[in-house]
């Protein structure tokens, strides 16, 4: 990420399906305790991500806000086939129980109401002792012993609010109350620098990663100019205050079509986009790095579909993006969850022929 000289690519994925994990473990003929030892691959990047290495309390999209959520979650409605829950948020979800899929929302857990927000937001309080691991300091100075490169969640400004309001409440909220819609934006970036202050003040970390979704494939869920309005400012304070605790890249993770928005993320300071979704659109690292330059790093890229394909297919696409990587700022990586269609021995194979077209 330096455009610096290397030794080798590092041999990373982002993780895959439920569905692919159970089909690996039936050919393995073992549970998989550890996908990148019996791939081949380095040290998972994502791993201890998501809840910030346990050093504080952040949970997931349907539980964050709460530590101690308005109601329980509770089953309203089960069948074989699928699960209709009530989080402790009170969104209303249905859930596939034959299959990975993402829920489908029946009810909202956020309705676009200042009253409602109002009630909501008590739930996102980041002083909070409830968001304190016990004993968290002496979890940060083991984790500065690791010789691993290691991330951690630092923020969703769009993501997460889409996710309690749905994705044509928050997009109307921008037209119908934008002060409200700004200030949702505004709490979510301080309760992430407050939270993780004390947290970076005892721990190195290599990156931060920002959770977004904020595109699909034709293109972003708002335009730039309403980046501009309401988004921009909140991620430059997001990026200057983890830079200046020490936090050398900022990345950002958004599937879709993101061509639109990367200047705009640039121009806030983002370090790092991913997962490149190739897509139906045919995203391509190589025409991005002559379009923006050394000014835009990137992770992701490797069109996952073509893993199934063999080795040919595989050595061919990677090949591709030599010039890429070739240029720095660029770690090729699969552009999403590995599905169920690749079997363990295609996986491996990948790992195989990644690490002779890009090792050393």
């Amino acid at each position: 990420m330096d455009f610096q000289p290397t030794d080798r690519m590092p041999v990373w994925f982002f993780g895959c399906w439920r569905e692919t994990e159970m089909r690996w473990a039936q050919e393995y003929g073992a549970p998989l305790t550890d996908i990148p030892a019996i791939t081949g691959m380095d040290p998972d990047w994502e791993s201890g991500m998501w809840g910030i290495h346990d050093l504080a309390k952040i949970g997931s999209l349907t539980t964050w806000p709460s530590l101690r959520g308005p109601e329980k979650r509770t089953i309203i409605e089960e069948t074989d086939a699928y699960r209709i829950v009530r989080t402790s948020l009170g969104a209303v979800l249905k859930e596939n129980k034959l299959e990975t899929s993402i829920p489908q929302h029946l009810e909202e857990a956020l309705k676009p109401t200042r009253a409602a927000w109002n009630e909501f937001k008590k739930f996102l309080d980041p002083t909070d002792p409830g968001r304190r691991v016990p004993d968290w300091e002496t979890k940060a100075a083991e984790l500065n012993k690791r010789e691993h490169m290691t991330c951690f969640l630092g923020g969703s400004l769009y993501g997460w609010p889409r996710e309690w309001l749905g994705v044509e409440a928050i997009s109307c909220l921008a037209y119908d109350d934008p002060a409200l819609y700004e200030e949702i934006i505004a709490t979510m970036a301080n309760h992430f620098m407050t939270l993780l202050r004390p947290v970076l003040e005892k721990t190195q970390f290599d990156f931060v990663y920002l959770n977004e979704d904020c595109c699909f494939n034709n293109g972003p869920l708002f335009s730039p100019k309403a980046y501009y309005q309401f988004y921009h400012k909140y991620y430059r304070q997001l990026v200057d205050f983890y830079h200046g605790m020490g936090v050398k890249y900022v990345l950002l993770d958004s599937d879709g079509k993101v061509d639109e928005l990367i200047p705009c993320w640039l121009d806030s300071g983002i370090d790092i986009i991913f997962p490149i979704e190739v897509g139906t659109w045919k995203a391509s690292p190589v025409e991005l790095r002559k379009k923006f330059g050394s000014q835009l790093r990137m992770m992701g890229g490797v069109d996952k579909h073509v893993i199934p394909n063999g080795e040919r297919a595989i050595r061919e696409h990677l090949e591709s993006l030599k010039p890429a990587v070739d240029r720095g700022g660029y770690i090729p990586l699969p552009d999403h969850r590995i599905p169920p269609d690749c079997s363990l021995e295609q996986y491996r194979t990948y790992v195989r022929v990644f690490k002779d077209v890009f090792g050393k």
